[in-house]
């Protein structure tokens, strides 16, 4: 059976063929009341958009466009791994290899996760990550893996965020296709038995259509996903957990402000794409700093390094604006690097009583840079 399969390296006509300008198409296997389907994401440059597809649809859909419309495609099965390659000549090659191996070495327990293998959880099943049977589908472990880490660390957190008689407001920020969204209303419902009203925001309509349609599939309540934008929103209610998940450059701070100004007890962010700093940076060593006078030239001219020193010093200085606002902050690892390596996780809770606050940063004017929450 077909788990997932990559296409890429689109033909010169692919708008021709397909109706868009499509840069790569992913289809992940998906399962609904018992019955096997497939998720269609299909990329152009800006956007994505979402079919639904039975076997049949996609085996045919395989063999009208790999290797011709699409000169690269990865197939992935429970044992194996089919690469098709097309040709500038038109010739098709098929290169299979065996995947027993590593899905053994996948599928071996590693510890005590919250949600455990075995028995079939209804929004892994619908999302892909599990089978009717409740078996991790070997290649969506790594994200199984993800979604447990991330619950162990609401478990931590959850006396904080639980009030007697009130349900725990959480709101996610950049949720996505919201596979974390969903684990944390399955953990607080069905394995906490916590009341909860959860939403999720993200810019993608199609996106959040999907979400939307998923927790009516599940008929999950107190569930709902917006389309909107971070700089810009404003719940109904004040959360008392915001999480955010790979939310892109500024839109991490966009929602550690909004965490910030509503008074969430909790905030759990794994940020991402740090581009700012880096950028600011680049423009600085042109101009608003003499290379010679900056004690950390050696460290900024490479581009490699620069870019991952901008992302340190993005989340110490979150980190920093965190503690000035009254709360404990915590960087902690988020999972492996081999699984990802966007791995910090920036926890935050908030102390009781007032803050006196702090100096601005000192590197803020040596290096002439403004990051969105010092601004």
């Amino acid at each position: 059976m077909i788990l997932s399969i990559t296409f890429s390296k689109p033909c010169s006509n692919i708008a021709e063929i397909l109706g868009k300008d499509y840069e790569k198409i992913k289809i992940k296997i998906e399962n609904s009341d018992g019955k096997t389907g497939y998720f269609m994401e299909m990329f152009t440059q800006k956007q994505v958009f979402h079919k639904h597809f039975t076997e049949n649809e996609l085996e045919n859909f395989i063999k009208q466009h790999a290797g011709t419309t699409f000169k690269n495609c990865i197939e992935r099965t429970d044992s194996e791994e089919i690469t098709i390659l097309g040709s500038k000549k038109g010739k098709i090659t098929r290169i299979v290899k065996k995947l027993e191996a590593a899905a053994s070495v996948q599928t071996a327990p590693e510890k005590n996760y919250i949600i455990k293998e075995g028995a079939p959880v209804p929004f892994l099943v619908v999302l892909g990550v599990m089978t009717a049977e409740g078996k991790v589908v070997a290649s969506r472990y790594s994200k199984f893996r993800q979604i447990n880490r991330f619950l162990e660390f609401v478990d931590d957190v959850l006396p904080y965020v639980v009030n007697e008689g009130q349900p725990v407001r959480v709101a996610d920020f950049g949720c996505g296709k919201s596979y974390l969204t969903f684990a944390v209303h399955y953990f607080l419902t069905e394995i906490k038995k916590v009341p909860c009203q959860i939403e999720g925001l993200d810019l993608k309509k199609d996106v959040i259509d999907f979400c939307n349609q998923t927790a009516g599939k599940l008929g999950l309540e107190n569930l709902n996903f917006r389309v909107g934008n971070i700089s810009d929103y404003s719940g109904e209610a004040d959360p008392d957990l915001v999480m955010t998940l790979h939310a892109c450059d500024t839109a991490t701070d966009f929602a550690l402000e909004y965490a910030v100004s509503r008074g969430a007890k909790v905030i759990l962010s794994v940020p991402c794409c740090q581009h700012q700093i880096n950028t600011q940076l680049q423009q600085n060593r042109k101009g608003k700093i003499k290379q010679d006078d900056n004690a950390l030239e050696p460290l900024l001219k490479y581009g490699l390094l620069r870019e991952k020193f901008s992302s340190l010093l993005t989340d110490a200085l979150r980190g920093e604006w965190l503690e000035q606002q009254g709360y404990r902050v915590q960087m902690l690892e988020f999972i492996d690097e081999e699984h990802t390596p966007k791995n910090v996780l920036i926890r935050a809770v908030k102390k009781e009583g007032t803050t006196e606050k702090k100096a601005i940063p000192k590197i803020l004017s040596d290096l002439k840079i403004e990051p969105e929450l010092w601004k």
